[in-house]
């Protein structure tokens, strides 16, 4: 039976979240019902629909005590709304139901697996948020916390182990045995991810240190995900207080993947490369499923913690998902392109071919706020290059997003100084990517209030929240010296 503070969440979000008409929200990304999103939680197959949780204070738009949103889809790009699945009502859940996943039980049930915090005061006074993993149980609308929560806690940790950094668990199943890995923080004070075992999701044991940070890439690691893909073993995890290195990972929050093989006998991750996931300026905590068509398709809250509190006025909703992402690993790195369900949305074709391109232009009917275009461009001689080429968007003569590419350094700067925002927040990020001879392949999927880039077919992903008004919809090009261009721009239509 669903508590009173479930209850009144429900009907908070059934009486006011109606009133967000779909003109106010993107077409195609996720937001909230109402009031504050982050974390994507449960991202899984129940009863051959994907189900997706998030982490939603529904009561405002900013960061609160935590439910559990919950919506699911078919295709990944329309979203059916359902009720609140878990709210802070337990004495070891009253301070938040932090991040978690979900895994459809051999019963039929659905079991969601969440981090439950509680505060504690210490000795010396200070509030401290306690977290252990809990369980709750049910039919894909309503759930059960289990009686016995919770499932793991300080004293299930290994020695130094942190009961204050210990959350984000990530569920999946071999067989008849399941796995999770969860986030912790050990005794040397950075991030590391543990795994776990158990028959039944209740009673797990723990097997070891999966991975382990050694102040090498920020502190506490959050919202680990862990899976095998293109015979690669595949570690996602998101870092607290990291320090920026070159132009691959940004001080700050970041996103981290690990790529390897993993030692099961030793239950360790050997590390062979690392990247960063996404290298723009609004991507966190990515989960993972694998479709029922083999694919492995990631989802990230499209937002960052450092510009979480610079909201548009008068916001309804706030936070956003980006477009869930098919995964492949290639020569030891992750690719990433949005899952092809996006281009049966496609219509309206306007393609340009070997356009040469010396100073500014624009090309007739190409325009638009909900768009995907790709724009290739090499250099126009082979006897000089050109020194660096744009493409903006989202322009109204006094706004625009830009996308830059430098052939020399091999850099990619995505820059929203002027995207609308009357905040000081960050609003530019460099990126190395690969050289190939001056020529480069962007694809950009712009949608309302976000642009999201993807190079040379995957091989990086940079996502942006914008605030231009919707209105502002050119796009122009620009170069220094001569480049050939082809354009291929679609309006998506859902």
């Amino acid at each position: 039976m669903a508590s009173e503070v479930l209850k009144k969440a429900r009907e908070f979000e059934a009486q006011y979240g109606p009133f967000i008409g779909d003109d106010k929200r993107p077409a195609f990304h996720l937001t909230p019902t109402i009031g504050w999103m982050n974390d994507p939680n449960g991202f899984s197959i129940y009863n051959g629909e994907y189900h997706l949780f998030y982490q939603y204070h529904p009561y405002e738009t900013k960061w609160g005590p935590m439910h559990w949103g919950h919506v699911k889809t078919s295709d990944f790009l329309h979203w059916e709304r359902l009720p609140v699945a878990l709210a802070p009502d337990q004495e070891y859940d009253k301070n938040g139901c932090f991040s978690g996943s979900a895994v459809e039980l051999p019963d039929g049930r659905q079991l969601l697996l969440y981090t439950g915090v509680r505060q504690v005061r210490e000795e010396n006074g200070k509030l401290h948020d306690r977290q252990t993993q809990c369980v709750a149980v049910g039919d894909g609308l309503n759930y059960e916390k289990y009686g016995l929560n919770p499932v793991i806690s300080a004293e299930d940790l290994p020695e130094g182990g942190s009961p204050f950094d210990f959350r984000d668990p990530k569920l999946w199943r071999e067989g008849d045995t399941y796995y999770m890995v969860v986030g912790n923080r050990p005794a040397d004070g950075s991030g590391s991810v543990l795994l776990f075992e158990s028959s039944d999701c209740l009673s797990w044991e723990y097997k070891g240190v999966l991975a382990a940070c050694h102040n090498q890439f920020g502190r506490m690691w959050e919202c680990p995900d862990f899976f095998e893909l293109d015979g690669k073993h595949v570690l996602l995890t998101s870092p607290e207080e990291m320090t920026a290195i070159g132009l691959e990972f940004h001080a700050g929050h970041g996103t981290l993947c690990l790529i390897g093989k993993y030692d099961r006998e030793r239950c360790h991750l050997d590390r062979e490369s690392v990247q960063a996931i996404d290298y723009g300026l609004d991507f966190y905590a990515p989960q993972t499923l694998l479709t029922t068509d083999g694919r492995r398709v990631m989802i990230g809250w499209m937002q960052n913690w450092e510009t979480s509190n610079c909201q548009p006025a008068n916001a309804q909703w706030f936070g956003q998902m980006t477009v869930p992402r098919e995964l492949s690993v290639r020569d030891g790195w992750l690719y990433q392109n949005p899952v092809r369900e996006l281009e049966k949305c496609r219509s309206y074709q306007i393609l340009y071919r070997n356009v040469l391109l010396n100073g500014m232009t624009t090309l007739q009917n190409v325009r638009g706020r909900v768009i995907d275009m790709t724009v290739t461009v090499r250099s126009a001689s082979q006897n000089s290059m050109y020194g660096w080429f744009k493409v903006n968007v989202a322009g109204n003569g006094e706004n625009m997003t830009t996308v830059r590419y430098k052939p020399e350094c091999s850099t990619v700067r995505v820059d929203r100084t002027r995207c609308g925002f009357p905040h000081d927040i960050v609003n530019v990020r460099d990126f190395v990517v690969r050289p190939h001879g001056g020529e480069i392949k962007l694809r950009i999927v712009l949608d309302k209030y976000s642009m999201e880039l993807f190079v040379n077919d995957g091989e990086q992903a940079a996502t942006t929240v914008i605030y231009t008004d919707v209105s502002a919809d050119a796009i122009s090009f620009e170069s220094m010296g001569s480049v050939i261009m082809d354009v291929e721009k679609y309006d998506l239509i859902l």
